[in-house]
């Protein structure tokens, strides 16, 4: 059992001014997709397990490849993410299913040496949805330079039966940061960096 991709898709871009000012190396951002049938797709199916285990790998190595040749290497990605958009005969359940699985999503965290989760959107949409991929520091998830949303879309996709499965990413923060990181926010309300909740 294998993902039926009917295509695949990439969105590069890269920003040399923003906000008026240039920036002092361009901002990159990209992604790649995969447009896949929904196995799913029309019916209800109380055990996903046995296509997300046969899917997740599969995906997981077509768009972590991608990914690393558009950056040049694991190490040039600083900020990364995915999303999931399923079509309208299918379950947001389905989306979630096959980017919300570690045999999907740890094959991009290790290619780029990450320590953090893949921030993540799942949703459902008809063809030429916005497809929001949020993106975070690799390793540091207070850092705020790095919470950006690459959005782009595609525009017969997803059909009604298939989802988009999306990896993206950054080479760097956006290029004039100057709102701090969580780090001092925490300090200011008198609570623990390492336990920001007080649990």
């Amino acid at each position: 059992m294998e993902p039926n991709i009917r295509k695949i898709v990439t969105f590069d871009e890269e920003v040399l001014v923003e906000g008026f000012r240039k920036a002092d190396r361009p901002w990159r951002m990209f992604a790649v997709a995969a447009v896949v049938s929904n196995p799913w797709a029309g019916r209800y199916v109380e055990d996903l397990r046995p296509e997300i285990l046969a899917y997740g790998p599969v995906l997981g190595e077509i768009l972590t490849n991608r990914m690393i040749a558009l950056a040049g290497s694991g190490d040039a990605i600083e900020a990364y993410g995915k999303a999931a958009v399923v079509g309208l005969d299918g379950e947001v359940e389905h989306a979630s299913g096959l980017i919300h699985t570690l045999h999907f999503g740890n094959i991009f965290r290790q290619a780029v040496g990450a320590k953090s989760y893949l921030s993540f959107t799942n949703t459902r949409g008809a063809a030429n949805a916005p497809i929001m991929v949020p993106l975070m520091d690799k390793n540091d998830a207070g850092r705020r330079s790095h919470y950006l949303t690459l959005q782009f879309a595609i525009p017969d996709a997803p059909r009604a039966d298939e989802v988009v499965v999306v990896l993206g990413g950054a080479t760097s923060g956006r290029p004039h940061h100057r709102i701090g990181d969580r780090y001092q926010d925490l300090k200011d309300l008198g609570h623990d960096v390492e336990n920001p909740a007080s649990v």
